[in-house]
C-alpha cells in the first residue's frame, strides 16, 4: 500500500497488537521472556517498530516491548503535543494492561529520553535501569551553545509543506534504514513513515521541548539505578550545523553527567553512526548496552 493519504490510524500494523487503554488503542509488540523488561521509548517521528530488529535480538535474552505512544505510529490519534506526564502515565497503564511485571528497563532514544527521565520521577520503584539511546537531557541547554538550544530546535527544521516535497527522498531513506527487516514488515513501516499522519506528528512532538524541560526540572534526578549512556558524536556532512565539534563536545559532558550521578553508570561514545540511524547503523552496540544494564540489574 503506498497511497500516502491514507491515515497512518488506518493502516493495519504488519505484527503485534492493540491494547485499549482509557478507550484509546495503543499499539504494542512484545517479544521474549522473563525479566526485567526492556521498553522502547522513540524519538519523535519514529514508531516503536523502528526498532524491529534490536527488539529481535534483545528478545532473545529478556522481555521486549516496543510501542507507539498515542498520538504517533499505529496508534489512535491524540492531540499533540502532550506532556512528559501524560506520557508516562499511559505507558504505565500499558504496561500494567498488558501484564508485564516491573521494574522495567527503559531504553530510550532522543525525545524518548524525556519521556523515560519523566517515568522515573513518577514511578522510580518501577525502573530497574536506564539505556539512554542519544537521549535528550533536561539540562541540554546548561550544557549546549547558545545556537544549539532547545528553543532553536524547535524553530529549526522543515515544515509540513517542505516535508511533503521531501516525501520521495524520505521514502528512499527508509527503504534503506530498512533494508534488513522482512519484506511483510518494511513495506507497511515505509508506508507510515512517510505518511501526511506520521509527519504532522513528529513536527508537533517537536514543538514542546523548551515546556518539556521545564516539566522534568521541577521535578528529582533519574534514580541510583544501572545506567548505560551511548553517546553519538558522529559528523553529517550532509547536515554540518546538527553534529558540529562544538555540540558533540557539549554531548559527551552531558551524557557523562548523566551517568556520573548513579552508583552504576557508563558512557559509551559512538562516532561512526548518526542520530537517527542509531539503531539501525549500531544495533549490535544498542543490543550490548541493554544485555548490560539487564546482567547488571540481575546481580544487583
Amino acid at each position: 500500500m503506498t497511497n500516502n493519504s491514507i491515515s497512518s490510524t488506518r493502516l493495519a500494523p504488519p505484527i503485534g497488537e492493540f491494547q485499549e487503554i482509557d478507550g484509546r488503542r495503543l499499539f504494542v509488540h512484545r517479544s521474549g521472556s522473563g525479566g526485567p523488561a526492556v521498553v522502547f521509548l522513540t524519538g519523535a517521528s519514529a514508531i516503536g517498530l523502528d526498532y524491529f530488529g534490536v527488539q529481535q535480538q534483545v528478545s532473545q535474552f529478556t522481555t521486549a516491548v516496543l510501542y507507539d505512544r498515542g498520538g504517533t505510529g499505529y496508534s489512535d490519534p491524540l492531540p499533540l503535543p502532550r506532556t512528559a506526564t501524560a506520557v508516562a502515565t499511559e505507558l504505565r497503564e500499558l504496561l500494567q494492561a498488558q501484564d508485564i511485571p516491573a521494574p522495567w528497563v527503559l531504553a530510550a532514544h532522543s525525545l524518548g529520553g524525556f519521556y523515560a527521565h519523566r517515568f522515573a520521577q513518577l514511578y522510580p520503584q518501577d525502573v530497574a535501569g536506564l539505556v539512554w539511546l542519544d537521549g535528550l537531557h533536561r539540562d541540554w541547554d546548561d550544557f549546549m551553545p547558545p545556537a544549539s538550544s532547545l528553543a532553536e530546535f524547535e524553530r529549526m527544521g522543515p515544515d509540513l509543506e517542505q516535508l511533503e516535497q521531501m516525501r520521495p527522498a524520505l521514502r528512499e531513506m527508509h527503504a534503506e534504514l530498512y533494508a534488513d527487516y522482512p519484506e511483510y514488515v518494511r513495506e507497511p513501516l515505509i508506508d507510515v513513515r512517510v505518511s501526511a499522519e506520521s509527519m504532522r506528528a513528529g513536527l508537533a512532538e517537536r514543538r514542546t521541548l523548551v515546556d518539556l524541560a521545564t516539566e522534568l526540572r521541577a521535578g528529582p534526578g533519574i534514580p541510583d539505578v544501572p545506567v548505560i549512556a551511548l553517546s553519538v558524536v558522529g559528523t553529517d556532512p550532509n547536515q554540518p550545523d546538527l553534529a558540529t565539534p562544538e555540540m558533540n563536545d557539549a554531548k559527551t559532558r552531558m551524557d557523562a553527567a548523566l551517568v556520573g550521578v548513579v552508583s552504576h553508570g557508563e558512557q559509551r561514545l559512538l562516532s561512526d553512526t548518526l542520530h537517527h540511524r542509531l539503531c539501525f547503523d549500531r544495533p549490535d552496540a544498542v543490543v550490548q548496552a541493554v544485555r548490560d544494564v539487564v546482567d547488571r540489574v540481575a546481580r544487583s
